[in-house]
């Protein structure tokens, strides 16, 4: 990390992510994450997994200030098994949400994995989609050019999807889960 930091001429990282945990990290592992956020190295402790109902046990520990967590329309199983405990902790405890996977790694934007008569979704639709929820705080994206940049903010410019809107994108992710089983979980 310290290599890192010198590297890109940085004193502390915002956050350090412990990537891809379905099950609580070691303790060996978090006494080192937080010595590094203790000797001011980082700011934050953030946690990514695919395990769902591990983020509310480890929101009650308090010691995690961020969860990345799987959320998209084909996958909304946070807002059922995440969401709904974080929303129960005061605001100053609870860690922030940010989302990823929010295209389903572009399958929600292929036409052949379509409802009959669906158009496809747009990566900014996939963004407006996780963003509409109160829960989560941000949506990482992941474009190839500065073009597919460019039209990914326009999900910001755009807002929160409408009752259409969504409807819609519920139709679409219902869709894909069930004609997908296997390919992506």
């Amino acid at each position: 990390l310290q290599k890192g930091l010198r590297a890109l001429s940085l004193d502390q990282a915002d956050v350090l992510l412990l990537g891809w945990h379905n099950k609580p990290p070691s303790q060996k592992i978090m006494d080192r994450a937080q010595a590094l956020r203790d000797q001011g190295l980082v700011r934050f402790l953030g946690l990514s997994g695919h395990n769902r109902r591990l983020f509310p046990r480890l929101a009650d520990d308090g010691v995690f200030d961020l969860f990345h967590v799987r959320y998209n329309a084909a996958h909304r199983g946070a807002e059922t098994e995440v969401f709904p405990h974080l929303a129960t902790l005061p605001d100053q405890e609870r860690p922030g949400v940010v989302t990823y996977t929010a295209t389903r790694w572009g399958q929600l934007m292929k036409a052949k994995r379509m409802p009959p008569g669906e158009p496809p979704a747009r990566a900014p639709d996939c963004y407006r989609f996780a963003l509409s929820h109160p829960a989560v705080d941000v949506a990482v994206c992941g474009p190839k050019n500065m073009d597919e940049l460019h039209e990914d903010l326009q999900a910001l410019d755009r807002g929160p999807l409408s009752p259409e809107e969504m409807a819609r994108m519920h139709r679409i992710g219902d869709y894909l889960h069930q004609h997908s089983r296997g390919l992506f979980g």
